[in-house]
């Protein structure tokens, strides 16, 4: 895929995801139950939309790529916390855990190349 090619399909990809933020936000209001753990997942979630919103592409798919998931898979982790804190199913604590670890080495992974790709 020749570079223009790649950097239309990140930049679209950018576009669409801060087109969906109203979206969600309007879906969710009134909608979410008035609990911790639901506080705390759309704050989670909020924190992870305004990173993402906040990002401004350059045109290269790769670190744009990076830019987008690093904030995305931060919000996994956010939103696995919550689930460790608040949740009660072994099965779900067991997958937040694993969501947490794998999570934290792929961020660790893109950093990596991001600093290596300044």
């Amino acid at each position: 895929m020749n570079n223009m090619l790649k950097t239309a399909v990140a930049a679209s990809a950018i576009i669409a995801m801060a087109g969906a933020i109203p979206a969600f936000a309007q879906m969710q209001h009134g909608a979410t139950a008035d609990t911790p753990a639901a506080k705390a997942n759309m704050q989670a979630h909020q924190k992870m939309m305004d990173t993402m919103k906040g990002a401004k592409p350059t045109g290269d798919a790769d670190k744009d790529f990076v830019m987008m998931m690093i904030p995305h898979h931060q919000g996994a982790i956010d939103m696995a916390e919550v689930e460790l804190k608040y949740g009660k199913d072994p099965e779900l604590k067991a997958l937040a855990e694993k969501i947490i670890a794998d999570q934290k080495k792929e961020i660790a992974q893109m950093e990596k190349w991001q600093s290596a790709n300044k």
